[in-house]
């Protein structure tokens, strides 16, 4: 559906495309934002709606619609391009339907399961806003247009990763609090509390960072983990988006084991806080289509160009630059990308064996699963077949 509604991926003034875009996305998040004002206990994170004031989100819903309906009828009337002009015209009066930005909100009880729509809505509203803007402004690769190909698979995952966040939170929890609660001992905790709040920073970002670097090689050394790794690796456009692409089970593994550390240390919600907004930031960043300069920090932090090489098809780049934060532990343990220039050509899988789009990507690492079952059936059936 949006192949049909998004067929041309270029920015160009006078053609529609930059209202129409605009449109259907600010009309597509007041729809869910809606759906969200009615349903909060089953659509909205709990931990997030202690952040932010809900007058501010109506009056920005409000004015979304306002642009979002301007954007869509000067899109259907002036341009030959009017698929998005009515696309976005068609959510607007779902929304405006449902009540738009004046659906009052009463008690409710959060359930023990929540999607977290509203986590979706806002984190891709900021991230549209900021890291299009700097992508466009500081690009590594000018050529690359903004819905670069494969782009909406990507989206699904992003909407998937953060529509499931209720899940994951209860998945982890659960797993940390059963499987490392022996492991938790008061002394340790007591004493990770009174160190100063730049030191913890730093710890809980270099212990996630250390059980994350164990965790990735792993999942590149190890067949049956790569199978599920390799969805991430299949991108061949690197962005803001495309670290988006990954597998569910891998995410809950993932922060499963990255949660372990942060439980068992006794780490205060504040210090938690600011590593949740570290953690988000530098993942979206280093997939990022964006050329900055850190000179001898590169060293020592994840940069774009690091974690691209990690993305990169070339040999020399196979299996390297595991870190997510701190790139020095790659140049400690001897698994960091060294000599080559600055950036590299193509990313993906080598071969380009992961089939395209989110759903066809999540039963991927299943197949030759199913294929080897399949096979031992049909032997079956042909041994009974010839003994019958």
């Amino acid at each position: 559906m949006l192949s049909r509604i998004f067929k041309d991926d270029t920015f160009q003034f006078g053609a529609g495309n930059i209202s129409g875009y605009i449109a259907c996305l600010l009309a597509v998040l007041s729809f869910l934002g809606v759906l969200a004002f009615h349903f909060p206990q089953y659509l909205t994170t709990p931990e997030l709606r202690q952040a932010y004031d809900v007058e501010f989100l109506r009056q920005l819903m409000f004015w979304s619609m306002v642009l979002a309906g301007s954007l869509g009828l000067l899109n259907f009337v002036r341009n030959r391009q009017k698929r998005m002009g009515a696309f976005a015209w068609v959510f607007l009066i779902l929304t405006i339907m449902l009540g738009g930005h004046q659906v009052e909100v009463g008690e409710f009880t959060t359930p023990t399961l929540y999607l977290g729509m509203d986590w979706f809505i806002l984190d891709l509203l900021g991230s549209t806003l900021v890291f299009i803007f700097i992508e466009k402004l500081i690009p590594h690769n000018r050529q690359q247009a903004v819905l670069r190909p494969e782009w909406q698979g990507d989206l699904n995952h992003f909407f998937v990763n953060h529509l499931i966040v209720g899940f994951v939170l209860l998945v982890t929890n659960l797993f940390v609090h059963k499987a490392f609660g022996w492991a938790v001992f008061s002394e340790v905790q007591d004493f990770i509390a009174g160190l100063p709040l730049a030191v913890q920073i730093f710890l809980i970002v270099l212990a996630a960072d250390l059980v994350q670097y164990s965790a990735h090689r792993a999942y590149h050394e190890v067949p049956v983990l790569w199978r599920f790794h390799a969805v991430h690796h299949s991108a061949k456009h690197m962005d803001w988006l495309a670290g988006s692409r990954q597998h569910i089970l891998e995410l809950i593994a993932t922060r499963c084991l990255v949660l372990t550390p942060i439980f068992v240390l006794g780490f205060s919600k504040e210090v938690i806080d600011i590593y949740v907004i570290i953690v988000g930031l530098q993942a979206v960043f280093n997939h990022a289509n964006v050329n900055v300069k850190f000179g001898w920090l590169k060293y020592i932090i994840v940069t774009p160009q690091f974690h691209h090489w990690h993305h990169s098809s070339d040999d020399a780049a196979i299996d390297r630059n595991y870190a997510a934060h701190f790139a020095f532990l790659d140049y400690l343990f001897g698994t960091a990308v060294r000599g080559q220039k600055e950036w590299p050509d193509a990313y993906g899988v080598v071969g380009d064996y992961v089939p395209v789009g989110m759903f066809r990507q999540q039963l991927f690492p299943f197949q030759s699963v199913t294929r080897m079952v399949k096979a031992k059936f049909r032997a079956r059936a042909e041994r009974d077949r010839q003994q019958g």
